[in-house]
């Protein structure tokens, strides 16, 4: 009788295999091909993008005003691409449609935009004249095609950003030790080659676009995202691709609308106990504790004679009644909400050491020493990047030990406190970058020049070095908050959402983006009209940047008292809803994703 039933249930078992085949995963065989890719690709898309400012100045005559209000909304518009470049790979395409398009339709938009300058009728004539007014700007078909080029870049981004850091960690198996350490190392490798080729393209190829030929310098990001394409296609047979599960927004607008057909009901006094519970068998999303917050939404899981249930327990209609786990996954994407507003903020301040200190660079002393060599304005932001390169093993082999010794944490300080110190040296920046551009723009008022950069005004004899230390401290703010971001929506949303999280960290980003086009705007018209002129002018000797910046650190700081209310509210997922907020548990940080 025992052999029967063994028997019977070897064949059940195999019949359960065979129905789902053995996926084979590759893991560190597929890295080259996926780390290659990446690499070739962001030194392409930045390649591009990092001197776009002064491409826009230069070669299409724009206004230093006009040029940054395009790329904060080109920005803007990108990361904004990547919730709905989530939304579809999640829903339809999967993580390997996704990035096949858009790493073409990447290489694309950098075709696009080489040609606007390698053919002479697709930018206006050349500018030498110190008077910006007869200089010609662009027509509306010159236009047209370099916004064309812009929207395939924005499509590529849009899904690239969100599924490369899945789709890497998709090639190894997650329920093996093995595999849990090469997803820690991927993404190890992951950021490394970012601030890499963020570092070649800030350097090396901005100089060639600058000082040689703006035909070469955009050749080479051309061609590195075609070498990217080539890799990415190469290693497909090897390849573990995920198909795609539904949309993980259904069962959150179920919630909404549960709630809102049972607004009618009065909270139950012990709602831990008589909510309905139910978790589907198969889900990949960890267990959840029921909390206090968002009680409303608690409606959506009460129970009435007219709900009904299917024979394994679940609601029959999850429009009119949803599980307590449903409840509660929607409001761990409610509580990342008011955390996510208060990094636009912070951003902004970071924004600027992008763009205006490229400005500032323009009309500042960039020799080194007593040779020829200038840096490149638009190179400056690299020292944001050998900062965040030199902190972060730092951080993680001296500050985080000794952290953890004096707090008992795992992890040194808690993210939401991690993310806060950055916050605070955001408001930092802005404060040291306004000092700064006061001594430059004094210099240039009281001292000799060193002659006049076209198109706007006398070049100050300060010494371009002395904004590597603003640039220097957006680095270390992006060390603590930036990467405190990307952890924070990874281990704080459902496991079923982590392509939404990886985009959510890219809205923030976008919609910092629009807020600063929108502040430079505002400042820019408002102040033009005033006894003491405009703050934002072509020539920044006629203006008053440093005002800017100390509004900006002005909102800063307000921004961090929002922070700290915040953070004093949040509950970390997995946690209950006791009136302390505890370090969140790392269990189930691994579960399987196939």
């Amino acid at each position: 009788m025992e052999k029967n039933e063994n028997k019977t249930m070897e064949k059940n078992d195999k019949a359960i295999t065979t129905d789902e085949p053995e996926v084979n995963y590759r893991g560190v065989k597929a890295m080259p091909f996926i780390i290659g890719n990446e690499t070739f690709e962001k030194l392409g898309a930045i390649g591009t993008l990092a001197n776009l400012l002064v491409y826009l100045t230069t070669v299409f005559n724009m206004k230093s005003i006009t040029a940054t209000t395009i790329v904060n909304v080109f920005n803007g518009t990108t990361n904004f691409a990547t919730l709905l470049g989530a939304y579809l790979c999640d829903t339809y395409f999967g993580r390997y449609k996704t990035l096949g398009f858009a790493s073409v339709a990447s290489f694309l938009g950098l075709l696009v935009i080489a040609l606007t300058d390698a053919i002479k009728q697709l930018h206006p004539p050349h500018c030498t004249s110190e008077d910006e007014s007869a200089c010609i700007g662009p027509t509306a078909g010159q236009m047209a095609f370099l916004l064309f080029g812009f929207a395939l870049m924005v499509v590529g981004a849009g899904g690239i950003r969100p599924c490369n850091l899945a789709f890497g960690a998709d090639q190894f198996n997650p329920n093996t030790e093995s595999g849990k350490r090469g997803i820690n190392s991927f993404f190890n490798w992951y950021f490394f080659t970012l601030t890499f080729a963020m570092m070649v393209s800030l350097t090396l190829i901005v100089y060639v676009q600058s000082d040689v030929s703006w035909v070469i310098g955009l050749a080479i990001p051309t061609a590195f995202m075609f070498i990217s394409c080539v890799l990415f296609f190469v290693g497909t047979k090897i390849y573990v691709i995920v198909k795609p599960e539904g949309s993980p927004l259904t069962s959150l607008v179920q919630v909404i609308v549960a709630a809102v057909k049972k607004r009618w009901l009065p909270l139950p006094e012990q709602p831990w106990l008589s909510l309905f519970n139910y978790t589907p068998p198969k889900s990949i999303n960890s267990k959840l504790p029921y909390t206090q917050q968002f009680r409303f939404l608690d409606k959506a899981a009460i129970m009435t004679p007219d709900d009904q249930m299917n024979p394994d327990g679940s609601s029959a209609d999850p429009w009119r009644l949803c599980s307590v786990q449903q409840v509660e996954e929607m409001k761990c994407v409610l509580r990342v909400i008011p955390i996510w507003a208060s990094a636009i903020v912070y951003f902004v301040a970071i924004v600027q050491q992008n763009t205006y200190v490229v400005f500032q660079a323009l009309q500042s002393d960039r020799r080194l020493g007593n040779i020829n060599f200038k840096i490149p304005a638009a190179s400056f932001p690299v020292f944001n990047m050998l900062t965040l390169t030199i902190f972060l093993p730092i951080y993680d082999r001296i500050l985080v030990p000794m952290l953890r010794r004096l707090t008992g944490k795992e992890g040194g300080i808690t993210i939401l406190q991690r993310m806060g110190v950055g916050i605070a040296l955001s408001a930092l920046v802005s404060l040291v970058a306004a000092l700064v551009e006061n001594h430059r723009r004094t210099l240039s008022l009281t001292k000799p020049t060193l002659g006049i950069e076209p198109q706007r005004g006398a070049i100050s004899s300060m010494s371009g070095l002395w904004l590597v230390p603003q640039v220097s401290l957006a680095g270390l703010a992006e060390g603590f908050t930036a990467i405190g971001q990307v952890e924070f929506y990874y281990k704080q949303f459902p496991e079923n959402m982590r392509s939404f999280a990886g985009s959510f960290f890219f809205c923030g980003m976008a919609a910092s983006s629009y807020l600063s086009g929108f502040l430079v705007s505002i400042v820019h018209h408002t102040t033009k009209g005033n006894e003491t002129g405009d703050w934002l002018p072509e020539d920044l000797n006629k203006g008053r940047l440093e005002n800017f910046y100390y509004m900006i650190a002005a909102l800063g700081a307000v921004n961090m008292g929002y922070f700290l209310v915040c953070s004093r509210w949040y509950r970390y997922k997995g946690t209950g809803g006791g009136t302390v907020a505890t370090e969140m548990e790392e269990k189930d940080l691994y579960k399987p994703i196939v």
